[in-house]
């Protein structure tokens, strides 16, 4: 009877379909064919193209790809992000050895001395020859094993290879950001670099006029006011280009932290400007629908959904009986070592094991809910995430249609406010207009001219943004990345 009962146990526990708790289906997330700022990209004049597997590459710079490289070989942020890929993986190892029987080895040797003044030291005393010495010599060999009848376990196994896929995908989310992060703060750095151009041109230019006043004014032909006048502008312009050199530190801090290493580090590679890179031709950005196998933070979110889903099997599995197995051979004797592996000295043991909370339902239905409320939790922020996904690539998209045009419309007024302030300061020095035009003239060129450095630098950074909402830098390679997107 004991040997069928044990049988049965064993072809259940192998059963693999018989574990308790929902299975998990992907839910839908309906989304549009197309998005809606596609049309205006695609019609985007644009002097290169840009591949998503390595998007850095389409800008044209190589001092850009450089830094990303050191980026996603150097930065702290993927060094943590791996070492919690290590972790989830040492958790799938634990469920993992979970489903298989366990064993271990056990042996011991002990020498006692008994007292006479207890009551068994005095019973032993009271027979013929007892030596108050006493010797024990034990070795076995003991297994365990939880037969997983109701499938707890196997949805334990579950929820944990989701979560170390959940961890990788992550990982790769990390990569992206880390790389998408790197490239804005260059572009950041070289617009900035622009603007400072601009700036010191500028103060260039107030103290050239400051000297053309000075001069007149010393031969009577300007009045004091004017000199203030341009004094006034020289110093309004001069004041903008402390902020810019400070944005400009804090920028390049900012990209050394990114390639892990100390601030100060790549300054020297930065001192010379370079220009503001180009926002290249979006290739292949796909329909809002491919975003669910793209992007890896919304192939994280859809496995933690499903690891919390496994979850709630663990939890309703507590509701059955627990079956164990346990035996044990070994062998043991008081008389000497000698003794130890003779056949007198072998015992053998085998145990049948139940675990029930009978009376503990109340709490098992509250673990239940738990594990239920969270499941709605991690659904709810899947299909945010889902949504959020193509909000960024909306907002990317017109932000780099409209930052383009912004800089083409401001490119034609710099050179028309160019020839303006020339025609301007040519008609002061003859004494046609006064010198409040020229400052206006100057104020009105720099202006412009820093406009159309932030709209270059911002359609440049539109496109990183884009970039990064697409899942653009990161394909899936090994066998369960694939899993986690199939």
């Amino acid at each position: 009877m004991l040997q069928r009962t044990l049988a049965t146990l064993f072809v259940a526990s192998l059963a693999a379909g018989c574990a308790v708790g929902p299975d998990y289906v992907r839910p839908e997330a309906p989304l549009p064919e197309r998005y809606m700022g596609q049309a205006a990209v695609d019609r985007r004049p644009a002097t290169s193209n840009a591949d998503l597997t390595a998007w850095w590459m389409g800008f044209g710079d190589p001092q850009l790809a450089r830094f990303v490289a050191l980026a996603l070989a150097q930065n702290l942020d993927l060094a943590q992000a791996s070492a919690r890929v290590a972790q989830a993986r040492a958790g799938t190892g634990a469920a993992n050895a979970a489903l298989l029987p366990s064993g271990n080895v056990s042996g011991q040797s002990a020498r006692a001395y008994q007292s006479v003044e207890t009551p068994l030291g005095q019973v032993l005393n009271s027979r013929p020859g007892f030596d108050r010495y006493g010797s024990a010599y034990e070795a076995n060999l003991g297994a365990s094993w939880e037969l997983d009848v109701f499938g707890g376990l196997r949805r334990g196994r579950e929820a944990a290879q989701a979560d170390y896929r959940a961890s990788e995908a992550g990982a790769a989310a990390t990569r992206l950001a880390v790389a998408a992060q790197t490239a804005d703060i260059y572009i950041s750095i070289r617009g900035l670099q622009t603007r400072l151009d601009v700036a010191r041109r500028q103060v260039r230019t107030q103290q050239d006029l400051l000297s053309t006043v000075n001069l007149l004014y010393g031969k009577g032909l300007a009045a004091e006011l004017q000199v203030r006048q341009a004094e006034g502008a020289l110093a309004q312009v001069g004041a903008s280009v402390p902020v810019l050199e400070a944005g400009l530190d804090a920028a390049m801090n900012a990209l050394d932290v990114m390639l892990g290493s100390p601030p100060g580090t790549h300054r020297a590679e930065l001192a010379e400007a370079g220009a503001i890179p180009v926002a290249p031709q979006i290739r292949d950005a796909g329909s809002p629908g491919e975003l669910l196998r793209r992007r890896p933070d919304l192939i994280a979110a859809e496995r933690r959904l499903a690891a919390s889903n496994a979850r709630i099997g663990v939890a309703v599995a507590e509701y059955y009986p627990k079956f164990s197995l346990s035996g044990l051979i070994g062998s043991a004797t008081s008389v000497s070592g000698g003794h130890l592996f003779t056949g007198g000295a072998s015992q053998a043991a085998g145990v049948l094991g139940l675990r029930w909370r009978l009376f503990d339902f109340g709490r098992i239905d509250a673990q239940i809910d738990l594990a239920k409320g969270q499941d709605a939790e991690m659904l709810a922020a899947y299909r945010l995430a889902v949504l959020r996904a193509t909000e960024d690539v909306e907002n990317a998209f017109s932000a780099l249609v409209k930052r383009e045009e912004q800089a083409s419309t401001l490119a034609q007024g710099v050179d028309s406010l160019g020839r303006a302030r020339g025609a301007s300061f040519a008609a002061y020095q003859k004494g046609a207009v006064s010198l409040i035009e020229v400052l206006q003239a100057d104020e009105n060129l720099l202006r412009a001219s820093d406009a159309r450095a932030q709209a270059q630098t911002e359609s440049a950074r539109a496109a990183v943004t884009a970039f990064k909402a697409l899942g653009g830098g990161w394909q899936p390679g090994s066998k369960s990345e694939v899993a986690a997107i199939e």
